[in-house]
């Protein structure tokens, strides 16, 4: 071997030497917040799916504490919880009055990716479109519980001015009319009630941690220690 192809060569076998004594890039790290799932009831499924503690929420949008709840717990469960990958949540409908049913389907309306964020939005601004109740007269709101159950969902997303909120993902009034008719969808929400229901929930919001609905927990600072428990080694 001529000189210059021998130094060549020893600096080629030097080179590979040390590649192979360095590790492996790391695998990147999932985005468990962009990880959606559905399970057999229907309901949506935010972050791992083998995440240790399995996390349910059993809500109403018309609930106020569920409001309370929703901003005072969001950004911490997000990212200290479920970005990691540690804790996953799963929203379980409770309807408790037609206004809840009416969001409920709306929140279903489009993209099933983008369900959190419009879950999220009629919590977060649900002092302002709830407020609208107290100017409703009494014939106004029997057209909520009277009639064709659409056609009742209809009234109430015009009363409280949902096809606006609904207007800024770009689903249009006849597109949520379509949404708000969906009987299979409708059905979908009144089996996640009945689970709640049939699982000991008596009011909302409501947590159940891996299957086992929690007892006087019903704030994020209750909530929050009962998963730390949760994620104690050997617990």
């Amino acid at each position: 071997m001529r000189p210059i192809v021998r130094i060549l060569a020893a600096l080629t076998c030097a080179a590979l030497a040390v590649g192979a004594g360095k590790p492996l890039p790391a695998k990147p790290h999932p985005n468990w917040l962009a990880t959606f799932a559905a399970d057999a009831e229907g309901r949506h499924v935010l972050g791992n799916p083998a995440a240790k503690v399995k996390l349910t929420e059993y809500v109403s949008y018309t609930c106020s504490h569920c409001a309370h709840f929703y901003v005072e717990s969001d950004v911490a469960l997000r990212l200290g919880a479920i970005q990691p990958g540690t804790v996953s949540l799963t929203i379980n409908n409770v309807i408790r009055n037609p206004v809840d049913l009416t969001v409920a389907m709306l929140t279903e309306c489009g993209d099933p990716k983008q369900f959190f964020r419009r879950h999220g939005v009629f919590f977060s601004t649900q002092s302002t479109w709830l407020a609208r109740a107290n100017r409703f007269a009494e014939a106004q709101q029997q057209r909520w519980y009277t009639g064709d159950e659409a056609a009742r969902l209809r009234a109430i997303a015009h009363d409280f001015d949902f096809y606006t909120v609904v207007a800024q993902w770009g689903i249009t009034r006849a597109k949520a009319d379509t949404c708000l008719a969906d009987a299979k969808v409708r059905d979908r929400i009144k089996v996640q009630h009945g689970k709640a229901i049939a699982e000991g929930v008596q009011g909302t919001p409501s947590f159940s941690l891996n299957g086992v609905l929690l007892a006087d927990a019903y704030d994020w600072p209750t909530l929050q220690t009962a998963i730390k428990e949760r994620l104690t080694p050997g617990v």
